[in-house]
């Protein structure tokens, strides 16, 4: 496994998928930052990371089109099955090299709240009880919660470019899915609470979209509040993503 994520890590950096990813999101994430804190005169970031999850969509193919489908077009595929490697090392291998990347802008990215922090201690005045600037415990949930939906869509884009070898196709599959898993939620939020008004009025489809929506347990961390049952639910989506991907080459394996 350590071999694969080495060569993985590597391939970022000799290909510009690596630079123009981490390019992207960090133009993005402080261009989110600006635009949703302080041009709008605010220390709260819950819009920031709301909006930098929605990113995703696009942001996230960038980084996992390639892991598979590159392998299956140059025809290296079947020297990586045949490597004294399970193949859970070589799926693993390439998802900790792609969470490696993400985790690394993730935590880059940090430098947009500086200035949030530097105006809020200049503004506050602990004499007359005065605190300004953002919430420590809602960053580092919201941080926390957008590095799990992070690993649960690159997991889900690991898996689509294992079935196609065309880097495009696993991209725009990949932003297809991804879009889905989100605008489920927008729209069993959007409506008003009167019956007959909302968008999707039946409670068992309600329940079960809010149930799978990523973004709906995404709240809690917002809120500074470590959600267990949501941290199990975003661990088990990645799990179950990098099993199919698993069980994908082990019956391409045989085939």
């Amino acid at each position: 496994m350590l071999a694969i994520y080495k060569k993985e890590m590597r391939s970022y950096f000799i290909n510009p998928v690596g630079y123009v990813f981490i390019g992207v999101f960090l133009a993005l994430s402080a261009a989110l930052c600006c635009y949703t804190t302080l041009q709008s005169n605010s220390y709260s970031t819950a819009s920031y990371y709301y909006w930098l999850i929605l990113s995703m969509i696009i942001i996230i193919p960038l980084l996992t089109m390639r892991t598979f489908s590159e392998e299956r077009k140059m025809r290296t595929e079947q020297m990586l099955m045949t490597a004294p490697i399970s193949i859970t090392g070589m799926v693993m291998g390439k998802f900790l090299a792609a969470m490696t990347i993400y985790a690394g802008c993730l935590a880059a990215s940090c430098v947009n709240l500086i200035p949030l922090y530097v105006m809020g201690k200049r503004e506050s005045n602990p004499d007359e009880g005065v605190v300004a600037g953002p919430v420590t415990p809602e960053v580092v949930g919201s941080l926390l919660g957008v590095l799990l939906i992070g690993a649960v869509f690159i997991a889900i884009g690991i898996l689509i470019s294992s079935m196609t070898e065309n880097q495009l196709s696993a991209a725009v599959i990949t932003i297809a899915v991804l879009a889905v898993m989100l605008i489920l939620n927008m729209l069993n939020g959007v409506g008003s609470e009167e019956e007959g008004t909302r968008l999707i009025n039946n409670y068992v489809v309600r329940y079960i979209i809010d149930w799978i929506s990523v973004v709906s347990r995404f709240t809690n961390f917002q809120y500074g509040i470590l959600d267990w049952s949501a941290l199990l639910y975003y661990v088990s989506m990645t799990f179950i993503a990098i099993y199919l991907t698993v069980r994908v080459y082990e019956r391409r394996r045989w085939a």
